[in-house]
């Protein structure tokens, strides 16, 4: 396990609200992180679908640390901005979102993520999100 992996495991391990929401850091890589979440009866909407909190919230964390693996070791980093479109309704047995960096930068990192409803294997994409990362000073 390399730094940045012990790094952003021990950061996630720190997170509440992904305990809350079941999620799982399950891949670190070079500008690239997976966390999946099972959709939880709490985490359903009225519809019976995945809330849009939910796909917002593992897509973003996916994103934040994908941008940290750009990163010096003296630095964190924080949300500037993201946006999601919800393509189609989170159906399935769980989430899985892989945030990417598009562009690394020393002020300002471009990330993405997808996020994919999967059931029995069958994996569909319902949201795409796109941001902007700012590392901070630890």
């Amino acid at each position: 396990m390399t730094d940045i992996d012990s790094r952003i495991r021990a950061s996630f391990a720190r997170q509440n609200m992904m305990h809350t929401m079941g999620a799982e850091l399950t891949h670190i890589g070079d500008g690239e992180v997976i966390i999946t979440a099972p959709i939880l009866l709490s985490s359903r909407q009225q519809h019976g679908v995945a809330h849009a909190a939910l796909t917002f919230a593992i897509g973003d964390t996916a994103a934040g640390y994908a941008a940290l693996t750009k990163l010096p070791s003296d630095q964190e980093v924080m949300t500037a901005e993201i946006k999601i479109n919800l393509l189609s309704p989170g159906q399935g047995d769980y989430l899985r979102a892989t945030g990417k960096v598009i562009k690394p930068g020393r002020r300002l990192v471009v990330v993405t993520a997808e996020v994919h409803a999967i059931t029995d294997g069958q994996e569909k994409l319902i949201a795409i999100l796109q941001g902007t990362m700012a590392p901070v000073q630890i």
